[in-house]
């Protein structure tokens, strides 16, 4: 267990300000960003790295989608391709699941 940067799972402040407001409950990364038991802190709420699971673009349901924000699973590709600009979507490609969740204190 490690205290980490939230900037290592959730790649920017908006990102961040919606897992704070707690509508963003997981990330998929294209590498493994922490280990389960990791902690991090956004606005003075600590989080906890919940699951970490390797798994492919395939793999992802709209349920994924929501924890990250987005409508559904078709929204997600999208709001990839705007973010990533020549972001092509490939089921096969390998990513890591990681879930989070507030700290009780």
């Amino acid at each position: 267990m490690a205290q980490i940067d939230a900037g290592e799972i959730l790649p920017n402040d908006h990102v961040q300000q919606m897992a704070a407001e707690g509508r963003v409950t997981q990330m998929h990364r294209g590498h493994q960003y922490a280990d389960e038991g990791d902690t991090f802190e956004i606005d003075g709420t600590e989080f906890a790295v919940t699951d970490v699971t390797h798994r492919t673009l395939g793999d992802m349901t709209d349920e994924d989608a929501q924890r990250e924000g987005s409508e559904d699973l078709d929204a997600y590709k999208e709001r990839m391709k705007k973010v990533h600009g020549s972001f092509e979507w490939d089921d096969d490609s390998e990513v890591v699941r990681h879930r989070f969740a507030p700290v009780d204190e």
